[in-house]
């Protein structure tokens, strides 16, 4: 169902520009799909290997509702601030498509499962927020998959895959209020921490989250892209949709309302279609399905939601008094915030937050592993070590890399590179041996060049081979000097 292209209570910036999203979300953290017993484990099985006379739209199959995916899909609406309806319904999407087997998609049309939430953001300047309206939540079956040989529009064939086909997939509609590519971005980031909070979706599988962009400009029609693969591919979208729109503006030219497709190679839109209107789909109740009363199941469900970022970021920030930049980077990600709270049990919070965040997460980002590749334990013994005074920062750092090149625990590490401090006198004996061996930068020290202290700190480092604290090094310096 598309998203309306005007806001009547906002304003828009710039060029007029509206956006609004339709993200298609897999509810894959189930046992089979939406109407049959098919597994969704299909992503490295071969092609059309996961099908069933019901997925593929036989004649005499009959379809039997997945239970877990309409609790999974409440789950998402309560977390959105969503109305649940109290009668749900599923219509037949009339189309022809070749990764539609049945010539009709199950879906929701006039009674979807949930109606009026929202989702807040921070706006472009950083300053304020924008609260995104979601105008409805609805569940549908995933279509089969179209694979093309290099770009939609050059490729002289088309390969069908009906694995996905009847995938449970839930579609989030917001209202048209972002008005930049950059908020588009922003909004999906933080949809993708709540999803992963709620453990309804992998967002990591292929497809598992697709994304429509709706965009207008003042004074021309909307153009919708479709099938965007990554959030980073929508903001790829939505940046040349505006430039392409105003250029076609500025020449005295209308823009058409039309389907367009997003070509993730050459980050261009190349149409497709004229758009559909809604009638063009020819909807109609399922008789195979009957409505459903699902209102009584909300209390229950509630009671399982977990704690949600938002609301774990402002019990960080009041509980264990981190920066608000420690405390958002945390709940990024529901298994780092566990590991936080994991070391920060035995650790000071803040310590525990600045090392986590600073270090070990950007170690984990440049190897593109997540936490789940270390533990807590290794990281609370590593800070042990530091606190108490046995290694140096640069030697906390250097077991953290060794641990996720190499394994190993730190004691082992510790020993293996020799990294514990040295003695007082070994560190006063390197003092005197870079005074001596360095005359230039020590001369350049005492006429005013105080930037060869920073030099010779570093020396000191490379001959205990940073077995000591550059501050440590640094006042020894200066009581010689």
């Amino acid at each position: 169902m598309p998203a309306r292209t005007r806001n009547d209570t906002g304003g828009d910036d710039g060029d007029g520009v509206v956006i609004g999203l339709e993200i298609h979300v897999q509810l894959n953290k189930l046992h089979s799909k939406l109407f049959c017993s098919c597994g969704l484990d299909y992503h490295n099985a071969p092609p059309n290997t996961h099908t069933c006379p019901v997925c593929l739209g036989l004649p005499g199959s009959l379809p039997v509702l997945n239970k877990s995916a309409v609790q999974n899909a409440i789950k998402v609406a309560i977390a959105l601030n969503c109305e649940i309806l109290p009668q749900t319904q599923f219509y037949r999407k009339n189309y022809y498509y070749p990764d539609l087997p049945k010539g009709f998609q199950t879906t929701q049309y006039d009674y979807p499962i949930s109606t009026d939430g929202y989702l807040t953001i921070e706006d472009d300047q950083g300053h304020g927020t924008r609260r995104v309206r979601i105008n409805r939540v609805h569940m549908e079956e995933d279509p089969g998959r179209l694979v093309h040989e290099g770009s939609i529009d050059r490729s002289k064939f088309t390969l069908i895959d009906y694995n996905r086909a009847g995938v449970p997939l839930l579609e989030i509609v917001t209202e048209p209020d972002l008005r930049s590519p950059k908020e588009a971005r922003r909004f999906l980031n933080k949809l993708r921490n709540l999803l992963e909070y709620l453990d309804v979706s992998d967002g990591d599988l292929d497809g598992a989250l697709r994304v429509d962009a709706n965009i207008s400009l003042a004074g021309g029609a909307r153009a919708e892209v479709k099938n965007i693969s990554s959030y980073k591919g929508a903001e790829r979208a939505l940046s040349f949709e505006i430039v392409r729109q105003r250029n076609v503006l500025r020449r005295g030219e209308t823009v058409v309302q039309e389907t367009r497709h997003f070509d993730e190679l050459r980050g261009v839109t190349v149409s497709l279609r004229t758009k559909e209107t809604e009638h063009d789909y020819r909807y109609f109740p399922e008789p195979d399905l009957v409505p459903m009363m699902v209102t009584d199941w909300v209390p229950d469900i509630r009671k399982t939601l977990p704690e949600l970022p938002d609301a774990q970021r402002a019990r960080f920030l009041k509980v264990y008094g981190i920066t608000e930049n420690h405390a958002t980077s945390l709940t990024i990600d529901p298994r780092l915030a566990q590991f936080f709270e994991d070391v920060a049990s035995e650790i000071d919070p803040k310590t525990s937050a600045s090392w986590i965040v600073d270090v070990l997460s950007g170690e984990l980002n440049y190897r593109d592993l997540r936490v789940d590749a270390f533990k807590a334990s290794d990281m609370i013994e590593i800070l042990k070590l530091f606190l108490d005074g046995v290694i140096t920062e640069r030697g906390a750092v250097t077991i953290i890399r060794t641990i996720l090149d190499e394994g190993g625990t730190p004691a082992e590490i510790v020993s293996k590179k020799e990294l514990a401090k040295v003695e007082d006198d070994v560190v006063a004996s390197a003092v005197d041996e870079v005074l001596a061996e360095c005359g230039d930068a020590v001369a350049d020290y005492r006429s005013g060049e105080t930037k060869a202290l920073n030099y010779l700190v570093g020396q000191v480092m490379k001959k205990t081979r940073g077995r000591v604290d550059p501050p440590d090094a640094r006042m020894r310096l200066l009581e010689k000097l």
